[in-house]
């Protein structure tokens, strides 16, 4: 089974676009992998690096509203599979980045303002990382010698595409 979660990487943004994800660009490359390193290349914000370390050994991130909105594309979702993202929380997102997401068995989680501000308390904590548990649909922050523990809920239907691994594997269980 695929494991969610690991080191976190904070965007304190809310409408983070398809475009800043994966550059429009890019979009013509031949496979996922061509992807790569492409990675929030034009995501502008202060201090953030695209090609630095904590972009490069994330596995979550963490973002505020509105994730994902723009184009209505599957690369964005997929430049942060091939780079190993396996989850996203934000307080909302984009409906069909979410469900881009769950097809490509990606996690996209919401949390509520309060709790998405308690996980942001950790953005300078150079150990943040989040362990994520999506049958029992709860992730766990860890950070700066402190741990807390946030639920979060999936519809049945995408709880079982992420745990299937994605759209085609759900379908060829399934089916």
């Amino acid at each position: 089974m695929k494991t969610f979660g690991g080191p976190a990487l904070f965007l304190d943004r809310s409408d983070i676009n398809t475009d800043e994800i994966i550059p429009a660009k890019y979009l013509t490359e031949i496979t996922k992998e061509d992807l790569k390193p492409y990675i929030l290349e034009d995501l502008k914000l202060p201090g953030f690096d695209p090609k630095g370390p904590r972009t490069k050994s994330a596995r979550v991130v963490v973002s505020r509203a509105n994730f994902g909105c723009g184009s209505s594309r599957e690369h964005a979702p997929w430049v942060f599979e091939v780079n190993g993202i396996t989850a996203v929380i934000a307080e909302s997102f984009a409906r069909i980045f979410r469900q881009n997401m769950f097809n490509c068995g990606m996690a996209a989680i919401e949390l509520p303002k309060a709790e998405l501000d308690q996980v942001f308390s950790h953005a300078n904590d150079a150990d943040a990382a989040i362990s994520i548990d999506i049958e029992a649909q709860s992730l766990t922050m860890s950070g700066g010698g402190k741990q807390k523990t946030f639920s979060f809920s999936l519809s049945p239907f995408d709880k079982a595409l992420v745990l299937a691994g994605g759209w085609v594997d759900y379908a060829d269980k399934n089916y």
